[in-house]
């Protein structure tokens, strides 16, 4: 078996090991509200994390691009409740746009 198959495995028995010691250890009780409600924002943190590395991250630098208008377009779409695909699609044609006239 090759190391990058070997660290796939790893990696995957020790998710498997982290996700199943919180109701190992919590058992039947449950999270005080204050708590549930920091974990209800640690979903949404890390994912807007992740969009903004992506969206405007390079090789250790900024990198300013047709990707962020995208990233906008998408926002603005969000924040006026479209429906997600819609979204998707206004994102997508709005990084295209700006790729084109770039």
């Amino acid at each position: 078996m090759s190391t990058v198959w070997t660290a796939v495995i790893a990696v995957g028995a020790a998710t498997i090991f982290l996700k199943a010691t919180g109701p190992l250890l919590l058992g039947p009780r449950t999270l005080p509200p204050r708590l549930m409600g920091l974990v209800a924002l640690l979903a949404p943190a890390l994912l807007a994390a992740l969009v903004v590395t992506q969206a405007v991250g390079g090789n250790r630098s900024i990198v300013i691009d047709a990707r962020l208008p995208g990233l906008a377009a998408g926002a603005v779409a969000a924040f006026l409740r479209a429906p997600l695909l819609a979204v998707i699609v206004i994102a997508a044609a709005t990084t295209a746009l700006a790729r084109a006239l770039t």
